[in-house]
């Protein structure tokens, strides 16, 4: 028995052995073909190439009739993604958050008529491609001939743009500067849409912006706009990738030197009627190609964090008046449209009814447009910049006064009927009925919901930005884009919380002092 037992112990080892060998056999053939794979061309590993893009600035990228994303970058990026075997994913972003989405890795590179000037040392560049210079739109029968004649005028630009760099940015040339001191204001709109709609409004007198964009949109809007002949200043457009990632940029790189041999490139330049602006191949293009930078200098976190406080702080400045004004005209507002809406009047009732369902069922945000744009698209009446706020002011009032219209209802509907009787009785009117008894009740109960309503109302205020109203947040998304850091964002969430916070507390306490009608 003893031998047939070490003999099935040595089978069993010898099974063992088998099975050892075969595992690390089959290891060093995968580690091999691991190793191979390894050192493919990461061309035929990658399968996709993701795009980020603003959506709202043709004829770079934007999104056609048809629904569909085009745009000559678009096409730049399709023809590359083609020839490498590539899935193009077209990304639309934030423009505010571009550097969020590239280093965040949900985009491969920034390609929409980005401009390299001023920022070389921020990512890893293609060459330039495309020679781009800043141009002032005006209307066409405006007085505004040349740039000195901008002084005292309103000026638009986007935010974050190349425009807004010329004149405010670390290397603004000094001409520049000089001119934007001479504006009268220079307001940052979200996008070129915006800006055109001010200008026909009459909100603004001109709007600087990029030669291609401007070319573009004046041929798609007719002959109501003007370019100026004189250029504020110009710049180099390339393809952004994230800073270090030169083995993408290469590859990307490496197409579109083709397609320009083989004339492709010009082909999507004619087609987009950019011939004229093109300058791949040009000498000297190639510079921030050549120069990888390292980064910027690094600035200490305190004074970095000081500095977000102190900008935000200025917003909050904004957001509050909004706030505080709001409330001023919507309680009041919100308390006639209830009595109007509790009308034995059918009329009555139902315009209250109407205006209570409108309010209520289309967004804040192009209630604010409504407001702003109507009396020029409705009646032809020009809108100043001064009535950017105004408008801000009008529209949020009228929008919560639906609101608390409702919940001041719900309040009065609330107070058990039997109270009117013995106020009856003792000789009281409708009006002293309803002022010494049935409010101060109704003001307790609506308390709750309004509380609701007033918290909501500090965060809504970030919605002012559809009028190019500078608030917190919109101070907050700015400064997100110059610092390519979330910090302003949670910085401002801070700021929203201890507001809320210190509304709740208040609201709190006039509920305590208000016990005594229960």
């Amino acid at each position: 028995m003893k031998n047939k037992r070490s003999e099935s112990d040595y089978m069993k080892k010898n099974r063992l052995s088998k099975l050892l060998i075969t595992f690390v056999l089959l290891s060093v053939i995968v580690t091999v073909v691991s190793g191979c794979g390894s050192r493919q061309d990461s061309k035929t590993e990658r399968t996709t190439f993701t795009v980020g893009f603003d959506a709202e600035f043709p004829p770079y990228g934007y999104k056609d009739s048809n629904g569909n994303y085009v745009g000559f970058d678009l096409d730049l990026a399709e023809e590359v993604a083609k020839r490498n075997g590539w899935t193009l994913v077209k990304q639309p972003i934030d423009w505010d958050s571009k550097d969020m989405e590239l280093n965040s890795g949900s985009i491969d590179c920034i390609w929409n008529g980005f401009t390299i000037n001023g920022r070389e040392k921020d990512y890893t560049w293609s060459t330039a491609y495309v020679d781009n210079s800043q141009v002032v739109i005006v209307k066409s029968d405006s007085n505004i001939k040349k740039l000195s004649d901008l002084a005292g005028k309103n000026v638009v630009v986007q935010a974050d743009s190349s425009a807004l760099a010329a004149f405010t940015g670390e290397d603004a040339e000094q001409k520049n500067i000089d001119l934007c001191a001479s504006f009268k204001s220079l307001t940052q709109v979200g996008d070129y849409n915006s800006a055109f709609m001010n200008l026909e409004a009459g909100s603004v007198d001109a709007i600087c912006m990029d030669i291609g964009v401007a070319n573009y949109q004046i041929k798609q809007r007719g002959s109501k706009f003007t370019m100026l002949s004189e250029h504020v200043s110009s710049e180099q457009y390339g393809i952004g990738f994230k800073l270090g990632n030169t083995e993408l940029r290469d590859m990307v790189q490496t197409s579109l030197n083709e397609m320009l041999s083989d004339g492709t490139f010009a082909q999507i330049a004619s087609k987009w009627e950019l011939t004229d602006c093109v300058c791949l191949g040009n000498e000297g293009t190639d510079s921030a190609y050549l120069q990888d930078a390292t980064g910027k200098d690094k600035e200490s976190f305190g004074s970095k964090l000081l500095y977000i406080v102190k900008q935000l702080g200025m917003g909050m400045l904004s957001t509050l008046s909004i706030f505080f004004l709001t409330l001023v005209f919507s309680l009041p507002l919100g308390l006639l449209l209830c009595f109007v809406r509790m009308s034995k009047v059918k009329v009555l009732q139902w315009i209250a009814k109407i205006y209570i369902s409108i309010m209520r069922g289309t967004p804040l945000m192009l209630q604010l447009l409504v407001v702003f744009f109507g009396p020029y698209f409705l009646f032809r009446i020009q809108v100043s910049s001064q009535y950017r706020f105004i408008a801000v002011i009008i529209g949020f009032s009228l929008n919560y006064a639906a609101y608390f219209a409702e919940i001041y209802r719900a309040g009065i509907e609330s107070i058990p009927v039997g109270q009117y009787e013995p106020a009856d009785v003792l000789g009281y009117t409708k009006v002293q009925t309803s002022v010494r008894i049935i409010f101060p009740q109704m003001v307790k109960r609506v308390l709750p919901p309004v509380t609701n309503e007033v918290i909501t109302l500090v965060k809504d205020t970030s919605l002012a930005f559809a009028l190019a109203y500078t608030e917190m947040f919109t101070m907050a998304k700015q400064l997100v884009a110059a610092e390519a850091s979330m910090i302003p964002l949670f910085v401002a969430g801070l700021f929203y919380y201890i507001f809320n916070f210190a509304v709740a507390v208040f609201m709190e306490w006039i509920e305590k002092k208000m016990q005594y009608y229960r």
